[in-house]
């Protein structure tokens, strides 16, 4: 079984979302990469979020820039624990994700990390996963 699912938007995304890898590697977690982008490939993204827990996933972290709509949506599909890492892209250098990662409508939450902070993904992961001391 794996236990932390990670989802970015395209592989070109694939760089920022990189270091939780070896963080949760480390830590001896193990995870499935994916590239699916919740605006371009809805059903395909949807579908790997639905089936998660059943696939034995604990934890998704999803990674966004711009609009930053793949944490949201992966949280609207799952009753896992989403963690969303912003990316710092566009003018506004990752704060338009930021705040899009945040502000998901009540009952839909994200724990965000801040900008191009995957690391920190990976380590709030690692927290869930082992519970309280």
């Amino acid at each position: 079984m794996t236990d932390v699912l990670i989802l970015v938007g395209s592989e070109s995304d694939k760089p920022r979302i990189e270091p939780a890898f070896e963080i949760l590697s480390k830590a001896g977690v193990s995870y499935e990469f994916h590239a699916s982008s919740a605006h371009r490939q809805p059903d395909q993204t949807g579908e790997l979020v639905k089936t998660a827990r059943k696939k034995g996933f604990k934890i998704v972290i999803a990674g966004a820039g711009l609009s930053a709509a793949l944490p949201g949506f992966a949280a609207s599909l799952t009753d896992l624990p989403v963690i969303g890492v912003p990316f710092a892209v566009g003018p506004l250098n990752g704060l338009d994700a930021l705040l899009a990662t945040v502000q998901v409508p009540p009952g839909v939450p994200v724990a965000t990390v801040g900008i191009d902070n995957a690391k920190n993904a990976a380590h709030l992961a690692i927290r869930i996963l082992k519970g309280p001391s």
